[in-house]
């Protein structure tokens, strides 16, 4: 299992993220952004307005490498954080693919190869940070 049943439930409660993807001179770009997660492929599929003529989708296409970002703070009293950062590469698609794909394309989907998480499934030993093995 790539996400614990916390962190995909903690994906679903959540609208916004935030994609940084590597523009080809080097220059860092970070874009809030709308998602889905893909249950089927075990991925994050990233979809919006114009999706194929923005920058972001152009730096994937030209060299996939991504990293997605999602946290809140549920409570300032006490002080909670909840974060979930998921490294990996990119695909961008001018159609979803897999049958349940969550959001038509033109896409960009996400798959994990690390992921950060803290906050969002306390005591779970598996949680926290680890790699994603190769599918």
């Amino acid at each position: 299992m790539i996400f614990t049943e916390r962190e995909i439930e903690y994906l679903g409660g959540q609208r916004i993220g935030r994609l940084a993807t590597l523009h080809p001179n080097g220059t860092l770009q970070v874009s809030p952004v709308g998602f889905r997660y893909n249950q089927e492929l075990r991925t994050i599929d990233i979809g919006g307005r114009d999706m194929a003529a923005s920058r972001k989708f152009r730096n994937v296409l030209a060299n996939g490498k991504v990293a997605f970002v999602v946290d809140d703070v549920p409570s300032v009293d006490p002080w909670q954080v909840r974060c979930l950062e998921i490294r990996g590469w990119g695909e961008a698609l001018t159609e979803a693919a897999g049958s349940n794909a969550p959001l038509p394309g033109p896409i960009i989907r996400v798959h994990p190869r690390r992921i950060i998480s803290f906050g969002v499934d306390p005591g779970n030993p598996s949680a926290g940070k680890r790699d994603v093995p190769e599918a």
